[in-house]
């Protein structure tokens, strides 16, 4: 199918309806065109450098590259805590200017990237390095296509609106969001922090940087949570109906590496082979979920987000388990092959019946999440909500997502009934 098929096919379907049977029968065919889109429409990757001197690797590059004038995007926090340094002391010695805009806030709105946009006019900078997590990145994303299309950032929200891009560069600070490798960023309204997304491969960085020592100084709470974004990743990757035995691949080395790994760096935030080793599944998680896609725990995630302003990777380590326990059943064979390809069953236990098998890796899942003290609690989370939740997730997953299952939003409900009786239990 020709990629412009394709693509005018994807902004054609749109499921409006609210009855179920047609709302599932149009997004299914999204879903369809979602994975022709995956096939035609080629998606680049990131150069990836690891290790202590990855993030001089990566300048090296920008320079050789031809950047003369880099804007280096951060936030206020990392700033104060001097991350920064590493790489601009280094420039410094190349004698290469930067100008540093650390202005990025969590769930960054448009108001924010046209700050961060203005700074990297103004001082007519030619490339652009996001050092940070989630928000960072995806912030220096829209700069980077804005810049270079001359328009605004709420125009470029959507499917394939650049037609070029700033030469982007990527040093994550957290190991989570994988957005270093993604082709997509999300940036939330100023009036309603609703999160519109952009979605096309010209916005993937040309570099990035997996620096354990960059990470090493991040807390506890921050490791926990964004390490079970990188679990969701994969583990939505891999239930997807649009998986393959690409996505397969990265999305099982990164749930087991999240297994390994994750319990490590959160208890010792200077082991740096932890960091590392995470570091690279958020990368892997991000490669499967380009082309497989997420699910109802993001789609369900980014509404509680928004309304109870929780931190995305906390979101959805309390939704995850539900999510899981909903597609157990239906998605029971792939949870098996997966408890045994991510080494989350033992060689004695491989031939357990693929019930047993799926019902281990959610139950393990589940001990992964509490033994990172996470908070499952979702303050002041209110029923009124619920049918606004539900709509706003259904439409998400509709729109971007090829699930197992699709469930009606009396079903999404019964997820966030059942997330509230958590909420309750532990408030008591």
């Amino acid at each position: 199918m020709p990629a412009n098929t394709v693509i005018n096919t994807l902004k054609s379907i749109s499921p409006n309806s609210l009855h179920h049977a047609g709302y599932l029968a149009v997004a299914k065919t999204r879903a369809k065109a979602l994975h022709a889109f995956a096939l035609v429409v080629p998606i680049p990757r990131p150069q990836l450098f690891i290790g202590e001197q990855s993030c001089y690797e990566l300048c090296d590059m920008m320079i050789n590259e031809g950047a003369t004038n880099i804007l280096i995007v951060t936030d206020a926090v990392l700033n104060q805590l001097g991350i920064p340094e590493k790489v601009t002391a280094y420039l410094e010695e190349k004698n290469i200017r930067y100008h540093l805009f650390d202005g990025i806030t969590p769930d960054p709105t448009f108001s924010v990237v046209e700050e961060g946009l203005r700074h990297s006019v103004d001082n007519n900078c030619d490339a652009i390095l996001a050092l940070g997590g989630g928000s960072v990145i995806d912030a220096s994303k829209i700069i980077a296509i804005s810049q270079a299309t001359k328009r605004k950032p709420q125009k470029l929200m959507g499917l394939l609106k650049a037609s070029k891009c700033m030469p982007l560069y990527c040093i994550p600070t957290t190991a989570g969001t994988g957005s270093e490798a993604t082709l997509g960023a999300v940036i939330s309204d100023d009036a309603t922090h609703q999160k519109s997304l952009s979605i096309d491969p010209r916005m993937v960085p040309l570099a990035s940087a997996v620096d354990p020592a960059i990470m090493k100084g991040m807390p506890p709470h921050i490791t926990a949570d964004t390490g079970v974004d990188v679990l969701t990743h994969a583990l939505e990757a891999w239930m997807s109906a649009n998986a393959s035995s690409e996505t397969d691949y990265y999305a099982a080395s990164a749930t087991r590496t999240v297994m390994q790994y994750l319990p490590l760096a959160y208890k010792d935030g200077s082991d740096l082979k932890a960091r590392e080793e995470m570091g690279v599944a958020a990368h892997y998680g991000g490669i499967a979920f380009n082309k497989a896609g997420l699910g109802y725990v993001h789609a369900i995630a980014h509404q509680l987000g928004a309304i109870y302003g929780i931190p995305h990777g906390r979101a959805n380590a309390i939704v995850l388990p539900h999510i899981l326990d909903v597609n157990c059943d239906v998605s029971k064979h792939r949870l098996a092959t997966l408890a045994k390809k991510a080494g989350i069953v033992d060689a004695a236990h491989a031939n357990a019946e693929d019930g047993k098998l799926a019902d281990h890796l959610v139950a393990e899942v589940r001990a992964l999440i509490k033994s990172l003290n996470i908070d499952v609690t979702v303050k002041g989370i209110n029923p009124a909500d619920f049918k606004k939740i539900a709509k706003g997730a259904a439409k998400e997953v509709s729109d971007t997502y090829a699930v197992p299952r699709y469930l009606t939003q009396a079903q999404i409900v019964d997820v966030l009934n059942k997330i509230k009786a958590d909420s309750d239990a532990v408030a008591k």
